[in-house]
């Protein structure tokens, strides 16, 4: 792990935009799991290694991740301070959204379960998959925000790439495994209630 101080960006955000497992709510995914379930090779994503089978195998592994997902959406929990925050921003009228690469039917248990009170939700069925900025610029557009003004917090390398990819800030929340990750962020949080201090 890196163990120099990250720099913070020089300016605050107009609006925050979060991933949403491992971020904003918990759902236990074993992702270690699902590769060997799948026999899906490690150093690729899920979704990108998906694209390279053939349309049977592919559906097959589909059905896996689905019911994995759903599983998972079933058991969702919030993050420590997510919930709070999300109600702190919306208090505000600060604007907020939802990128994630999960299915659109796992998201919407997720937020049958918990609630996801935000602005937007883009899920993979929506846009290409995080690192491509297309989510994010799209969000941008739907909610008139401007993207050097925007910070996007995920717990993942697609996420700070994505951000960049995007012009927006990349925020890193912090987790037991992901510290390698802190160097390509502009912001790291180890607790989500430290973004208030970021807004305008």
């Amino acid at each position: 792990m890196n163990t120099k101080e990250t720099p913070m960006p020089p300016r605050r955000f107009q609006a925050l935009l979060f991933d949403l497992d491992g971020t904003l709510v918990d759902t236990r995914l074993d992702f270690a799991g699902l590769r060997r379930e799948l026999g899906f090779p490690d150093g690729i994503g899920l979704l990108e290694h998906l694209e390279t089978l053939p349309e049977v195998e592919a559906a097959r592994a589909r059905a896996v991740i689905d019911r994995h997902e759903m599983a998972g959406a079933s058991a969702a929990t919030w993050i420590d301070g997510a919930e709070a925050l999300l109600a702190a921003l919306r208090r505000r009228g600060v604007p907020t959204a939802i990128l994630t690469r999960n299915s659109r039917a796992a998201v919407a248990r997720t937020d049958q379960m918990l609630g996801l009170p935000v602005d937007l939700i883009l899920t993979r069925e929506d846009c290409p998959p995080k690192p491509d900025p297309g989510g994010l610029l799209r969000i941008a557009r739907r909610l008139g925000l401007a993207p050097a003004r925007t910070l996007y917090v995920g717990d993942f390398v697609y996420d700070l790439q994505a951000a960049r990819n995007a012009g927006m800030a990349a925020g890193l929340l912090l987790n037991d495994g992901n510290g390698h990750f802190a160097d390509q962020a502009d912001l790291v949080v180890g607790h989500l209630g430290e973004l208030l201090d970021w807004l305008e």
